[in-house]
């Protein structure tokens, strides 16, 4: 379904992500190819969304980082969730900075960074250095972002 504003919506009226995308996660024209994508609402454990973020963000594709990152967000134990929201932001960020987009860039990686910071210790459970990680967002520069960070720590 499409509402008047041309956007792909499910029958509640919720955005869906039906339009291809490209590698940086901007919508193509509908019949175009785009990127293959990771299905939605899949549910992984701690280390198989760490391990697929981390290629992922390896392989220059953050947007698609965010997606997995996301879904354990969404789907993860409550103790969890501030870092999954963190590290989703952070890839976020690090969408905007290759799209160009370095203010929006400069705020996700702040904003990430906090919710990171505050789960160092649950982080730290699950062996990502999330107060290192969190110092990393604040300082890379957005405009030559470069080398991803390490999620987990060692």
């Amino acid at each position: 379904m499409e509402s008047a504003q041309g956007r792909d919506r499910d029958a509640d009226g919720r955005a869906r992500n039906a339009r291809p995308r490209d590698g940086l996660g901007r919508p193509l024209p509908h019949g175009e190819p785009g990127e293959p994508r990771a299905p939605e609402g899949v549910v992984r454990t701690a280390g198989e969304t760490l391990r697929e973020a981390q290629e992922l963000l390896d392989a220059g594709r953050p947007f698609h980082a965010h997606e997995v990152l996301e879904d354990a967000w969404k789907t993860g134990p409550a103790e969890q969730r501030e870092l999954w929201r963190g590290l989703a932001q952070l890839a976020v960020g690090l969408t905007h900075a290759a799209r160009g987009n370095l203010a929006g860039a400069r705020t996700l990686l702040d904003r990430g960074a906090g919710h990171v910071e505050a789960a160092a210790p649950v982080a730290a459970g699950l062996g990502v250095d999330g107060v290192a990680l969190a110092r990393w967002a604040r300082a890379v520069d957005v405009a030559a972002a470069g080398t991803p960070p390490r999620l987990r720590a060692g």
